[in-house]
């Protein structure tokens, strides 16, 4: 990590510092959410059915709001919907530290809060991705997504493990450590400055609204590195299916989910010390489907492992990889858009992320239930890499591409 904080100082920009404080509260918060709330809805029902409920009651609501998210992150100022979205988590934290500090916590409130976080997700996304561009110049951007993409993993590894210790002194402390958190990224945002230039107010229509899918559309780079993510992700994803090869494939058990569930992270984060030094200045976009080969390569032999350090490790390479498909992804798409349609675009390619992973789970759930957990993981897998070499003949200006930073045609 300290590879990347000093490369280029870019810790040292106030804003930018304040900002990547900010979201690993952000990051760290949702963590916390998820784990608690799973945990409670379990403990209530002795369902995972109502688990997948909360994960579906989670998603919806962002379907209804990406579009508007996006719309606004290209009209006011990012700074503000980010300390919105962290006074509505802080919100969501009280109330369910109240209610559990008045034993009346139930399936219903826990649903709407699930609820409230997918309305608000998008909102957060669409400005915390569109943010950077303007903190930083565009020759730190890969860097600064880069910086960003590993605190993040590392908070995927330190969150869920002290939320599940203080868990075990009782779910009231959980939602309590969830505020002072909420609170902590509510902080960090306001105290982000940085000269903003409102657009010039014009009339709306609904076509502002679709304005990042036709942007995305009209531009193949665009389109190839987002729908690549969303298509592979959703057929080769397998986190949906840690416990079952936790506890069936691997018998492992509960510690060794623990394990399964940190190690992709792990890898992200060891790869984010290499990705420091890179410039990505020769084959960018061979080094960016070959990353995403390789994660559905290591998922492959995770599928096929009978071993739990095997399994870790391919877990572990399918993180890294993923690591490096990320802030390729993710600088290309901030580069290649103008500021006054980064929102709109940052919307679209949040969803696309969101849906990914959550029709991915349901993805690999449905087929586990027909065909077995290794079957559908192989399976899936096998398809992720078949839609990277289909996208590399569908999208060859995007597979040439040398420099992250290298123009778009048209």
């Amino acid at each position: 990590m300290r590879a990347l904080m000093n490369e280029d100082r870019l810790l040292a920009i106030p804003a930018f510092r304040n900002f990547w404080l900010g979201r690993l509260a952000a990051t760290a918060a949702n963590q916390i959410f998820a784990l608690v709330i799973g945990w409670e809805i379990y403990e209530l029902t002795s369902s995972a059915w109502w688990l997948g409920v909360a994960g579906l009651v989670q998603f919806l609501p962002s379907l209804l709001s990406f579009l508007l998210a996006g719309d606004l992150a290209d009209r006011i100022d990012r700074r503000l919907i980010l300390i919105g979205v962290m006074i509505a988590m802080s919100a969501m934290a009280v109330a369910l530290w109240v209610a559990s500090l008045a034993d009346a916590v139930s399936v219903p409130l826990l649903l709407g809060v699930c609820a409230l976080l997918g309305l608000v997700r998008p909102f957060q996304m669409s400005a915390q991705q569109s943010l950077p561009s303007v903190l930083v110049a565009p020759r730190l951007l890969a860097k600064a997504v880069a910086l960003s993409s590993a605190g993040s993993q590392a908070v995927f590894i330190v969150a869920p493990a002290l939320a599940g210790l203080v868990l075990i002194a009782g779910a009231v402390h959980v939602y309590a450590l969830c505020t002072l958190v909420c609170v902590a990224g509510w902080v960090f945002h306001v105290r982000i400055r940085y000269d903003y230039s409102p657009p010039a107010p014009r009339p709306r229509s609904i076509s502002d609204l679709f304005g990042g899918a036709v942007f995305i559309w009209q531009r193949p780079g665009l389109l190839g590195s987002i729908t690549l993510d969303l298509f592979v992700v959703m057929l080769a994803s397998v986190s949906g299916l840690l416990p079952v090869f936790a506890k069936d494939v691997l018998e492992a058990d509960s510690w060794g989910l623990g394990l399964l569930r940190s190690a992709p992270a792990v890898g992200a984060v060891a790869i984010s010390f290499l990705i420091a030094r890179w410039r990505f200045e020769r084959h960018t976009g061979r080094i960016m489907f070959t990353s995403v080969a390789v994660f559905s390569l290591s998922l492959v032999v995770f599928g096929l492992s009978r071993d739990l350090v095997l399994s870790l490790v391919a877990l572990a390479i399918s993180g890294a990889a993923d690591m490096v498909s990320v802030v390729i992804r993710q600088t290309m798409v901030q580069i290649d858009t103008p500021d006054a349609m980064r929102g709109r675009v940052s919307a679209f390619n949040s969803i696309a992320v969101t849906a990914s992973n959550q029709l991915g789970d349901f993805r690999c759930g449905v087929l586990a239930h027909l065909v077995g957990a290794v079957p559908a993981v192989v399976a899936g897998a096998v398809a992720g890499i078949a839609i990277t070499g289909l996208w590399i003949y569908w999208f060859p200006g995007l597979w040439a591409r040398k420099r992250i930073d290298e123009a778009p045609p048209g």
